[in-house]
């Protein structure tokens, strides 16, 4: 495994723990030696684990719609940019390079890219592992809905179990290694 495309916010969010949990993981993927995939931006949760990999000594492939380039500013540092010309491309290219995805606390493009993963999934289209860090309890309503539809019977139950949910950076790293 040497590419982990990483899905999460443009923006801090209010409670610095994400900043925090973002940094490590940046820090650890660096100490690995795996390749940072990620939207390009250098704002928010986005630069935060990109910064952290290339102060860490690591490699970071940035990924960034030439529409968004000027309003979420292109990390130029990146080891590697990615131009694309839609939000759509953008995933298609981090999916297509990743060898497993985790996914941090972020809004609806986080979501939008993250389901995605798991529609490929699904389909057998993507077979890399998918990863959630639960910061602080941040998905905790989401992992509930996931149960919740799979309960209703609109989700499969092995399905479900296509996200693998972690409530530490530790736990994650544990199983992304064992993958």
């Amino acid at each position: 495994m040497k590419n982990i495309a990483v899905f999460c916010a443009s923006s801090s969010g209010q409670n610095e723990i994400y900043a925090s949990e973002a940094k490590k993981l940046g820090e650890i993927l660096a100490g690995k030696g795996l390749r940072l995939v990620y939207g390009g931006a250098s704002r928010g949760l986005m630069n935060t684990v990109a910064e952290a990999v290339l102060q860490n000594g690591g490699q970071v492939t940035g990924i960034i719609p030439r529409m968004l380039a000027d309003l979420e500013i292109t990390k130029t540092e990146c080891t590697e940019i990615i131009y694309t010309s839609t939000m759509q491309e953008r995933k298609v290219k981090m999916i297509e390079i990743a060898d497993a995805v985790i996914v941090l606390p972020g809004g609806f493009g986080t979501l939008d890219e993250m389901f995605e993963v798991l529609t490929l999934s699904r389909l057998g289209l993507f077979t890399a592992p998918t990863m959630l860090l639960n910061t602080n309890g941040y998905y905790n309503l989401l992992s509930g809905f996931i149960d919740h539809m799979a309960s209703e019977g609109f989700l499969e139950k092995s399905s479900s179990n296509m996200l693998t949910i972690c409530s530490s950076l530790e736990d994650l790293i544990e199983k992304i290694i064992k993958i």
